[in-house]
């Protein structure tokens, strides 16, 4: 299987507001470096870099004015004479105007943003814009032929929604390519989304939709990040009503709680018959995971992979979440060696 990746990912590791303390982002560089020496070491096939894209490609999947306010968020916020990492101070909540963009860089932060956990610095588009391309010329790949490609983004992109980021997530790395392989013809597409927490910003882009259908397993929201986004009842609306399917489940989940799930959500994907499968592929469903709480274990990850196979659509693997960092290249490997195995 090919691997996309690019270097430009180390451009950006800041802070992020948690449990009440700024603290060092758990998306750390170390992730990707992680899985690429693992990827290398295992044999699993060739690693290219990513080709550079056009910025429609971004819009094709967010808005013009968000895209336009990634691209200028760092030099405005120098511009006020800050050198540290912007983070957002209000958000529009409720009844504040969620529709107008203001004009000031600190109004823009929360007005595109769901959390405090997604830092701009000076590096931050460079490498979001990087992790972008890296989905994008995967796709190509498995759209020219290939079975499945693996697209190993930094910085993750499935909490990042139309109009805001969230999650250490900024473009939306699986719904750029999802849109790609429609506009190259694909009539059909499914995203899996394996990551332990809800992809609340790849439900968003494509909720109100028939084209591309959304199945996730997740913690329960009621518990977990990001808690307003991925009950059993979000479906999708108008004539989208139907295409999304969400599997919330409970703290603890093993292999044995999570397998039936799995089956069940392959089981709408082969329903939906894809022309191409995306698969947000978070490992942080790991039982050593330090934000998550789910019990998997690294061979359940080969179990993983086999069965995401058994579509057998071409596929596309676009790296998520994972922050046992000594573990995550065992773990995403193992997924992508147990599709292989089972293809």
């Amino acid at each position: 299987m090919l691997t996309v990746f690019s270097p430009r990912h180390r451009l950006h590791h800041g802070t992020e507001l948690k449990d009440g303390a700024l603290i060092p982002s758990h998306e750390e560089p170390r992730r990707a470096e992680t899985i690429l020496a693992r990827v290398r070491s295992s044999g699993l096939g060739d690693v290219i870099g990513e080709r550079g894209f056009d910025r429609s490609c971004y819009v094709a999947a967010h808005s013009e004015r968000f895209v336009r306010f990634l691209e200028g968020a760092w030099q405005e916020w120098a511009a006020t004479g800050r050198t540290h990492d912007a983070l957002p101070l209000v958000w529009p909540v409720r009844d504040l105007d969620a529709r107008t963009e203001p004009a000031y860089i600190d109004g823009k932060l929360g007005f595109y943003a769901m959390d405090a956990g997604s830092p701009i610095m000076a590096g931050t588009w460079e490498a979001v814009r990087s992790s972008a391309d890296v989905a994008l010329t995967a796709a190509d790949v498995v759209l020219d032929g290939a079975p499945a490609a693996f697209a190993l983004c930094r910085p993750p992109g499935h909490h990042a929604a139309r109009e805001y980021v969230g999650g250490y997530c900024y473009l939306n790395n699986a719904a750029i390519a999802a849109e790609r392989a429609l506009r190259r013809g694909a009539a059909r597409v499914a995203i899996l989304d394996v990551d332990f927490h809800h992809g609340n910003g790849t439900q968003d882009i494509f909720y109100d939709r028939d084209d591309v259908l959304f199945v996730s397993l997740h913690g329960d929201p009621s518990v977990c990040y990001p808690y307003f986004s991925g009950r059993a009842g979000e479906r999708g609306a108008g004539r989208g009503e139907g295409y999304t399917a969400n599997f919330p489940l409970p703290q603890g989940t093993d292999w044995d709680g999570y397998r039936p799930a799995l089956d069940a959500a392959l089981a709408r994907i082969a329903a939906h018959a894809p022309d191409v499968l995306v698969v947000s592929l978070g490992v942080d469903t790991f039982r050593h995971d330090p934000i998550s709480h789910f019990r998997l274990d690294g061979a359940d990850f080969l179990r993983l992979g086999e069965r995401i196979a058994g579509p057998g659509v071409p596929t596309l693997f676009v790296m998520e979440g994972g922050y046992m960092v000594d573990d995550i290249g065992v773990n995403a490997v193992n997924v992508l060696q147990g599709f292989e195995g089972a293809r």
